[in-house]
C-alpha cells in the first residue's frame, strides 16, 4: 500500500501563529491591571489593619484609663475622709487644750501631753495633705 500525500495548501493547513497568540498590548495591559489591583488591594488591606489595630488600642486605653480614674477617685475619697477625721481630732484637741489651759497652771504636765499629741496629729495631717497633693 502506497501512501499518497494529499496536496495541502500552505495557507489552509499551517495555522497562523500570530492569530493564536494574544497581542503584546493585551498581555502588557493585563499585567498592568493585575499589578495595579494587587497594589491597591494591599494598600486598602494595610489601612484596614491599621484602623482595626488603632481601634483595639483605643479600647484597651479606655479600659485602663477608666480603671485608673476609679482607683484615683477611691484613693482621693479615702484620703479626704482621713483628712476630715484628723481635722476633727485636731479641733477636739484644740478645745481640750484651751480647756486645760483655763483650768491648770502654766507648768502642768497635762498641757505638755496635749501639745505633744497636737503636734503628732498635725504631722499626720501634713503627711496626708502631701499624699493628696501627689494624687492631684
Amino acid at each position: 500500500m502506497s501512501y499518497q500525500p494529499n496536496p495541502v495548501s500552505s495557507t489552509d493547513s499551517i495555522p497562523n501563529r500570530r492569530n493564536k497568540r494574544p497581542s503584546v498590548k493585551v498581555v502588557l495591559l493585563t499585567w498592568f491591571l493585575l499589578i495595579a489591583v494587587g497594589i491597591t488591594s494591599a494598600y486598602l488591606y494595610s489601612n484596614y489593619l491599621k484602623r482595626s489595630m488603632l481601634e483595639q488600642l483605643d479600647a484597651s486605653w479606655q479600659i485602663r484609663v477608666t480603671a485608673m480614674q476609679k482607683d484615683y477617685t477611691s484613693q482621693l475619697s479615702a484620703l479626704s475622709a482621713q483628712v476630715k477625721d484628723l481635722q476633727s481630732k485636731v479641733e477636739s484637741f484644740n478645745e481640750l487644750l484651751e480647756f486645760t489651759k483655763d483650768n491648770s497652771s502654766d507648768k502642768s504636765d497635762n498641757s505638755n501631753k496635749l501639745y505633744s499629741q497636737l503636734s503628732e496629729v498635725k504631722k499626720q495631717l501634713a503627711q496626708l495633705q502631701k499624699q493628696m497633693d501627689l494624687l492631684k
